[in-house]
């Protein structure tokens, strides 16, 4: 099978979408320019110049514009080049694309896929890195799908594509030039169906968009203490597919979550969150996430290189589950407890 860059996948998606679909076009700023945002827009616009529209810089403006054909029956892919910058039409996007559908009762749908760009890069600080997956899926409505691989980030594109229900497709800028197969022919992934990218019996490692890719690392240095972990990559997180996560628990009996985003009240404490109240009796040792630290991005590289999460965390967090257990406490040496059961650990 021919090989395809991340960035190159996106592209043939779009192509092949606006060509099936004659009313679908692409709006946002600079999708037009000669860089076509990081290349993805570039064979669009030489396909359908007439469809892919440059945009004011007024992302609430294009956004609202963008719902409004949407409900009309004009399906979109609307392109902001980075996450923050789809800050400024959060009330469209929360409180009018989230919620059209609900509000007519099934009536009016609203197809449109907003893409944005995340991750990190040299100096991009704490103003253009950001990701907001965890946001956004926080609120019904809205479907929020973060690929891996080519192979995916086309399928899941093409899916997004022919979903009635707005989709926020989050590219991680460190996944454009990876290369991987990817079939010529048109066709569609479903939104909420995880992947299990290894298999292992030890460990069960949920994990998304770049940090699949950092987990397996992570899995190939672990073989050789003789770990076995299992990837899960989790390609969507709304919906959430709890079955392959907990399938996947239910074999190894230990749960790392590994996230570009926050590990605080993000993807990470969802997915545990989930674990603890539908599998908690298959666990053997507590839960462990491995992302982002709980404070902005900072601009110094060496700092970044701190900040980010890496393959040695999830190797050392790995190991640290392989030693660790759970216990019951005896009531008569924990009185101040609250809880019947405890985690101790690492031996």
């Amino acid at each position: 099978m021919r090989r395809l860059k991340g960035w190159e996948a996106i592209s043939e998606a779009t192509v092949q979408a606006m060509a099936a679909d004659t009313s679908l076009y692409i709006i946002g700023e600079g999708v037009d320019d000669p860089k076509g945002v990081f290349g993805t827009t570039l064979a669009p616009f030489k396909n359908f110049p007439d469809r892919v529209l440059d945009s004011p810089l007024s992302e609430s403006a294009i956004t609202g514009i963008g719902i409004g054909a949407a409900i009309e029956g004009r399906p979109c892919i609307m392109v902001h080049a980075r996450c923050e910058f789809l800050l400024l039409a959060m009330d469209q996007v929360l409180n009018h694309a989230a919620k059209w559908r609900y509000m007519s009762g099934g009536a009016l749908s609203v197809p449109i896929v907003i893409r944005c760009v995340v991750g990190r890069g040299w100096g991009q600080a704490a103003q253009h890195s950001q990701t907001f997956h965890s946001l956004f899926a926080y609120v019904p409505g809205l479907k929020v799908v973060l690929p891996s691989t080519p192979y995916d980030s086309k399928g899941l594109l093409m899916g997004a594509i022919a979903d009635p229900n707005p989709v926020l497709f989050i590219e991680h800028r460190w996944l454009h030039n990876k290369e991987g197969e990817v079939p010529e022919e048109a066709y569609t992934l479903p939104l909420g169906k995880a992947a299990v990218a290894a298999t292992g019996k030890d460990i069960t490692c949920a994990a998304l968009s770049y940090q699949v890719l950092e987990a397996l690392a992570a899995r190939d240095v672990l073989l050789k203490e003789g770990i076995e972990m299992e990837v899960i990559d989790l390609r969507t997180i709304r919906p959430l597919d709890k079955a392959t996560v907990l399938q996947s628990v239910r074999k190894t009996g230990r749960l790392l979550v590994t996230d570009i985003g926050h590990a605080q009240f993000g993807a990470c404490a969802e997915v545990s969150a989930v674990v603890a109240e539908e599998g908690f009796e298959f666990l053997k040792a507590p839960i462990k996430r491995v992302a982002l630290p709980d404070c902005p991005t900072p601009c110094s590289s060496v700092l970044e290189q701190a900040y980010y999460p890496n393959v040695s965390d999830l190797v050392n967090a790995a190991r640290g589950l392989v030693k660790a257990k759970r216990t019951a406490i005896n009531s008569s040496s924990s009185a101040n407890s609250k809880n019947d059961i405890s985690f101790t650990g690492p031996f």
